[in-house]
């Protein structure tokens, strides 16, 4: 028997183990986003630091100001280097009353068509992703003493929360956590039996305009027509923002969108993905995007402008005829490839500034911005990771992009200069955020083993 096959038989028989030390972390309310909940985030980060200390690693919970970053190192075998980025913070529980059952005493359940799934807050959305690599990495510790190549980790506790210490954190710590590669595992499956890995993101500019008028809600019937009405210049300024084939019409707002490359779309077009259940799953059944294109290219390769929210006048029960004093907008836009989230914010405050009339004015509120990345996939890792997927999976992994946006993917590879292969083993029906989020079994069990592969990979 050779090592990865010892190393995957060690994995096996260890099922039960790591299940429990799993579990062992899903109970830790590490919610980041409430200080309530600061001790516990405090607590997960040095149930890590002792963990990975007890497999060998040289680690810590180094102090921020805010949660405890953890960050482990085991260099004792030779060739390229590999950082391994999770987050052991999780969202809050709320609304509680519509969780089947206490959402930090995990479980496994068995679901009418016999698919087991790990229940719990935080069980898809960092924690089983996470400490599935930390127990590939105990496997090949347990069968040969070593890892494949040198590996650091980091995990962060602020990644639900905005994630404000991260990036001086990187900065203050670059030459230490500088690799030859980035390895994050906060991505998904293309479908249950198919893996993947995700070779773009889209970045993000989010925008909230207010709109002022009058000095107090007005009588509709003393002001109506007379006075202007925030609600009624907000709704024509957002509506300004599309024209009739779906483009955002923000001047330069394609600047630095090409097309993908071909090969890559040409890629997407084998995956078998069904438009009409996509969107039939979500109760609608028509492409509301950009007119001509897929709704994989709308959603992974194509810029968005959203409106996330709006607000102003009563909206309370019963009814109440008032012209409002203000009136808000939450925008966000997606971004892609070379795009600038700064002039895209630019022009799009130019846009509100330009429309607004007589006794209005805006105000602005920025909510973060980030750019868009994309890998070569001709770096060999990508592909030798793709091969140790394919493997353990028995079907071709695949290439494909991502319509969210994960900002310390660009943090790593503008602050640290390495490329990342982003293999994670989450399903769409995950329900992360939401109450009662799971991870089935499986991908727990073949993620531990997929990361045994692709470090012994990245040593080939």
């Amino acid at each position: 028997m050779d090592q990865l096959e010892a190393v995957l038989a060690r994995i096996d028989a260890d099922a039960d183990a790591a299940l429990g030390r799993l579990f062992a972390v899903l109970r830790i309310k590490s919610i980041s986003t409430d200080p309530a909940y600061a001790e516990e985030c405090h607590r997960n980060a040095e149930w890590h630091a002792e963990d990975l200390r007890s497999i060998g690693f040289e680690a810590s919970a180094r102090a921020t100001p805010g949660h405890p970053i953890v960050v482990a190192h085991d260099r004792s075998a030779p060739g390229r280097s590999a950082l391994f980025y999770g987050h052991y913070d999780v969202q809050p529980v709320d609304p509680l009353e519509l969780w089947d059952r206490d959402p930090f005493e995990p479980t496994i359940q068995t679901l009418p068509d016999g698919t087991k799934i790990i229940t719990g807050r935080g069980s898809a959305d960092d924690k089983c992703q996470l400490m599935a690599f930390v127990e590939a990495c105990r496997a090949w510790k347990a069968v040969t003493g070593r890892l494949p190549i040198p590996v650091t980790v980091l995990l962060e506790g602020e990644e639900e929360s905005g994630g404000a210490s991260l990036p001086a954190f990187l900065a203050e710590h670059a030459a230490e956590l500088r690799a030859d590669i980035g390895l994050i595992c906060d991505t998904s499956m293309w479908d249950a039996r198919t893996p993947a890995i995700v070779t773009m993101l889209r970045g993000l500019c989010g925008e909230e305009v207010t709109i002022h008028a009058a000095d107090r809600d007005l009588h509709s019937g003393f002001y109506g027509s007379a006075a202007a009405n925030p609600n009624r210049v907000l709704a024509r300024i957002l509506a300004d923002l599309h024209d009739e084939t779906g483009r955002v019409t923000l001047p330069g707002f394609y600047d630095g969108v090409p097309e993908p490359p071909a090969e890559l779309v040409a890629q997407w077009a084998t995956l078998g993905f069904d438009e009409k259940a996509f969107l039939g799953a979500v109760g609608l059944s028509v492409p509301a995007g950009e007119r001509g294109r897929s709704v994989l290219e709308q959603t992974w390769s194509r810029p968005t402008c959203e409106i996330n929210g709006m607000g102003g006048g009563y909206q309370g029960e019963g009814f109440k005829t008032v012209i409002p004093a203000v009136a808000s907008a939450k925008v966000s836009f997606r971004l892609v490839f070379d795009q600038d989230p700064h002039k895209v914010r630019d022009a799009f405050r130019a846009h509100v500034l330009a429309r607004l009339p007589a006794d209005c004015r805006a105000e602005f509120k920025e909510h973060g911005s980030g750019r868009a990345i994309a890998f070569p996939v001709d770096n060999p890792a990508f592909g030798k990771a793709r091969d140790a997927l394919t493997a353990e999976w028995g079907r071709p992994a695949v290439f494909i992009g991502g319509g969210g946006s994960i900002p310390v993917t660009q943090m790593l590879k503008t602050s640290l200069g390495m490329d990342v292969v982003l293999a994670g083993f989450g399903l769409d029906d995950d329900r992360i955020h939401s109450p009662n989020e799971k991870y089935n079994l499986t991908s727990f069990q073949k993620g531990i083993r997929s990361w045994a592969r692709i470090l012994h990979a990245l040593a080939d």
